[in-house]
C-alpha cells in the first residue's frame, strides 16, 4: 500500500534555453559562410590548369660556415675574410629571404670567432642560424 505525503513533488524539467541559443548560432555562421562562397563564384573565370605543378627553382641549401680554430672562415672550400663573409651573406639574403646559416666551430676555438660570423649574420639580417655540434660519445 502506497503511502501518500502532503509535499508536492515538481518534475524534474530540462531547461534548453542554452542549447536553442547554440543552434542558433550556427545556424547564423553557416548562412554568413555561405553568402561569402558566392561572392567568390560570382565571376566566369576559366582558370588554367596544371597537371603536375612544380616550383619554378628549388630552395637553396643552407649556407655552412666552416671556422678553423686560427680564426680562417672558409665557405665551402673557398677561404675568406669577414668582409667578404659579409657581402656573401647579404647576397644570398637578396636571393632568398629565409636563408639559413650552419656555422661549423672547432670545439677547442676561441669563442669570439663564434661571435664574429653570429654578428656578420645578424647585419645581414639572416634569422635561420644553427651551430653544428656532435653527439659526446659519453653520453651513450
Amino acid at each position: 500500500m502506497p503511502l501518500k505525503t502532503s509535499e508536492i513533488v515538481d518534475e524534474p524539467t530540462l531547461n534548453l534555453t542554452s542549447m536553442i541559443d547554440i543552434v542558433f548560432l550556427l545556424i547564423i555562421f553557416f548562412m554568413v559562410g555561405s553568402q561569402f562562397t558566392e561572392r567568390e563564384t560570382q565571376y566566369d573565370i576559366n582558370l588554367p590548369t596544371v597537371s603536375n605543378a612544380q616550383p619554378l627553382t628549388s630552395l637553396p641549401d643552407e649556407m655552412v660556415i666552416n671556422l678553423k680554430g686560427d680564426g680562417t672562415i672558409l665557405v665551402g672550400r673557398q677561404k675568406r675574410t669577414m668582409t667578404e663573409l659579409e657581402e656573401e651573406l647579404v647576397a644570398a639574403k637578396l636571393n632568398y629571404a629565409d636563408q639559413a646559416v650552419v656555422i661549423r666551430g672547432e670545439g677547442a676555438g676561441p669563442y669570439q670567432h663564434v661571435m664574429d660570423i653570429l654578428s656578420a649574420c645578424h647585419r645581414a639580417k639572416i634569422v635561420h642560424i644553427s651551430l653544428a655540434n656532435r653527439k659526446n660519445r659519453e653520453d651513450e
